[in-house]
């Protein structure tokens, strides 16, 4: 009877042994495929989608949201999620809610009950209508810099998370954090090579790649575009009389006046010194000098270094050229801005200036 008992017990052990086994060869398949998926791309909207499809399939829940740091202005932005609408209009500081202090403990937490814990924050829920009942949520570490949080809202058939649940998503996201890191240093130095380093609009040499581009596209289809050149007035004042430091600031202000006051589609980039292009994609010169008229009014009335204590009013000059109706290549539409620019200059400053149309120009060189 013993001998039968004790051989029982080995089969039993044996059983759990091998399902053990098994369970661990499972895990290991999914994360040598998780990490061969995360590697595989250095594309950063790509890396998420593989982040949020692995946790999913690791843990079914009936939500979930992966939040990065930005470390500027010490907030955690929600940059993909599932199962909850409209989150991605909220910011929560560091410390604040539960990923917040996730991302400021760098500590995993599990949350059973959040009727029962202080630090949930109910601001997701209020703008999502999502009832949040239990919470698993884990930092995304890097060379011991917390650079965001995965957070699994409500495990399915209302179990709660467990330790397990835990260990596993904490493996997934120490795989995540090298390919999220890869990803990010890759996009900057790609945005590098195209932006300007201090008005981090675009740069000359990216807008002398775009007008080659939308200026094919403009000859295939037939459409137009029209292109708006401008430079500050008295720009050289503002470094003679304040410093180089207060110059670059104005810069970066003239930036965001033009990326408040332009479309998504607008290309924006600074052409050299205090001088700045903008290239309006299907946009005729009558309404590119509204929207250049706009721009002018909203330069002029911006009181610049406001934050410097200076409070500086300054103008613009602007010229504007478009594509047929002023030049048929990249070369001819900058240089007709550029004139119409010098001319807004040479008349006084503070104002528009348009191009002359091709067909004047060729009646003009007949006589």
């Amino acid at each position: 009877m013993k001998t039968l008992d004790l051989l029982n017990r080995y089969r039993t052990e044996n059983g759990r042994l091998r399902s053990a086994l098994a369970q661990r060869s499972k895990e290991l398949s999914f994360f040598i495929n998780s990490g061969k998926a995360l590697t595989s791309t250095l594309e950063f909207n790509k890396i998420l989608r593989v982040i949020m499809e692995r946790a999913q399939r690791l843990i079914k829940c009936d939500a979930w949201s992966l939040l990065l740091l930005d470390e500027e202005v010490q907030e955690l932005r929600f940059v993909a999620a599932k199962g909850t609408k409209g989150v991605n209009k909220v910011r929560l500081k560091v410390g604040q809610g539960i990923a917040g202090w996730v991302a400021k403990t760098g500590q995993p937490l599990i949350i059973r009950d959040i009727r029962k814990d202080r630090r949930f924050s109910r601001a997701a829920d209020r703008i999502t209508r999502f009832k949040t009942r239990s919470v698993l949520c884990v930092p995304i570490v890097n060379k011991k810099r917390t650079i965001g949080v995965l957070e699994m809202i409500n495990k399915q058939n209302r179990k709660p998370f467990d330790e397990t649940d835990q260990d596993l998503l904490r493996k997934l996201v120490d795989q995540a954090a090298i390919a999220l890191e890869r990803a990010s240093l890759y996009e900057r130095m790609s945005n590098l090579a195209i932006t300007d380093d201090l008005t981090k609009l675009y740069n000359f040499r990216y807008l002398d790649q775009i007008l080659d581009r939308e200026i094919n596209r403009c000859r295939r289809y037939g459409s137009i575009l029209s292109l708006i050149f401008f430079d500050m007035d008295y720009f050289k004042h503002v470094n003679d009389v304040h410093g180089h430091l207060m110059g670059s600031k104005v810069l970066v202000e003239v930036a965001r006046i033009l990326v408040e006051n332009l479309r998504d589609v607008d290309i924006i980039s600074r052409y050299g010194g205090d001088e700045f292009v903008v290239v309006l994609p299907e946009t005729d010169v009558e309404t590119a000098a509204r929207i250049t008229h706009r721009l002018h009014k909203s330069l002029k009335a911006h009181e610049f270094l406001k934050d410097e204590g200076l409070q500086i009013n300054m103008s613009a000059s602007f010229g504007i050229a478009g594509y047929p109706e002023h030049a048929m290549t990249k070369r001819d539409l900058v240089r007709m801005a550029d004139q119409a620019m010098y001319l807004a200059k040479n008349s006084g400053r503070d104002q528009v200036c348009i191009a002359e149309k091709r067909a004047a120009r060729t009646r003009a060189r007949a006589h």
